[in-house]
């Protein structure tokens, strides 16, 4: 089984293979230089993008000479949906294509066995590329990680468990699909089309609600540059905005005509702010919350590509012809 499933699937996998190892090749090298930026590391910038001058020389070269680099990782996060979907359209969907599925459902392995075999095998394959491209796409990372913290979209999404998961997602759908439209090239465009719709929802929808965010309010300070956030710099901010004395928030239209105000006033907007008891307030997540949310997503995306794996194992025991 295991050389016929190699002789079936091996431009997939070495395509692949290959698409991985020069991505994988060149993030390394463009992330030595960028490393090299911190002499000390970049997670002994973290936090002081404006503190320590050493580190803010050091992230505005990050910025200046790698910042294009990190706009071009934006994409990547349909990296492992193509790895996913790649491997999982062709696995049913060819043998019924081409009706090789009568010659490999009646040979000594049974029926159940095969496709165990085949889920397994192109599965472990998508895990492994999938883990290998994240892996090396996180240790890049690091420099603007600490610039930027982890919650940004091209860094959850890039980082940690999810990838893993939004591969196995895209398998899943890309093997039912196959099952049921019995064509590879539709059944990978349903994955592609599953995923995009799939990681929108959640990503605007479900990924804030993952927990009740934390809600901070200071007194606006006398100094300081104005519209300052009270979250950290890591913590994925949800709202920020001002508030009157009880509490009451501010809408912009009314943050607007006290800006108006002061201006005519020819006070600083914080003096004046302060002045009328104005607080600041931010609605987070805090960025220690950064693995309990990648859990969350991954375990999400899994149970979906589980559900999905079951309608494939479904559909071949009722023989689909």
């Amino acid at each position: 089984m295991t050389w016929l499933i190699w002789r079936q699937h091996r431009t997939e996998v070495c395509v692949l293979g290959l698409l991985v190892g020069v991505f994988g090749i060149a993030l390394l090298v463009l992330g030595t230089q960028a490393h090299d930026l911190f002499p000390g590391g970049p997670a002994r910038c973290a936090g002081e993008a404006g503190v320590n001058e050493a580190c803010v020389a050091s992230f505005r070269r990050l910025d200046e000479e790698y910042g294009y680099v990190e706009n071009l990782l934006a994409g990547f996060y349909l990296v492992p949906v193509v790895i996913g979907a790649f491997l999982g359209a062709p696995l049913l969907a060819r043998e019924l294509e081409d009706g090789t599925w009568q010659l490999a459902w009646t040979q000594a392995v049974p029926r159940m066995r095969w496709l165990a075999a085949k889920l397994g095998a192109l599965a472990g394959v998508t895990v492994t590329l999938t883990a290998l491209f994240t892996a090396v796409l996180t240790w890049f990372r690091q420099p603007f990680d600490a610039w930027e913290g982890r919650f940004q979209y091209d860094a959850f999404d890039l980082e940690g468990l999810v990838p893993v998961a939004y591969a196995l997602f895209a398998f899943g759908v890309a093997t039912a699909a196959g099952a049921i439209l019995r064509r590879s090239l539709p059944a990978f465009g349903v994955a592609f089309g599953a995923f995009l719709a799939a990681r929108m929802s959640v990503a605007l929808l479900a990924r804030p609600a993952y927990a009740t965010p934390l809600t901070t309010m200071e007194p606006v300070p006398v100094g300081g540059a104005k519209d300052q956030a009270v979250a950290g710099f890591a913590d994925w901010m949800i709202e920020h905005g001002y508030a009157d004395a009880t509490g009451r928030r501010l809408s912009w239209t009314e943050y607007y005509e006290l800006d108006a105000a002061a201006d005519r006033a020819g006070t600083h907007l914080n003096q004046f702010l302060h002045a009328r008891g104005i607080q600041q307030f931010s609605v987070y997540h805090p960025a220690d919350r950064f693995w309990t949310f990648q859990l969350i997503e991954a375990a999400l995306f899994a149970a979906v590509a589980a559900v999905l794996i079951g309608v494939v194992v479904w559909r071949v025991r009722r023989r689909m012809i």
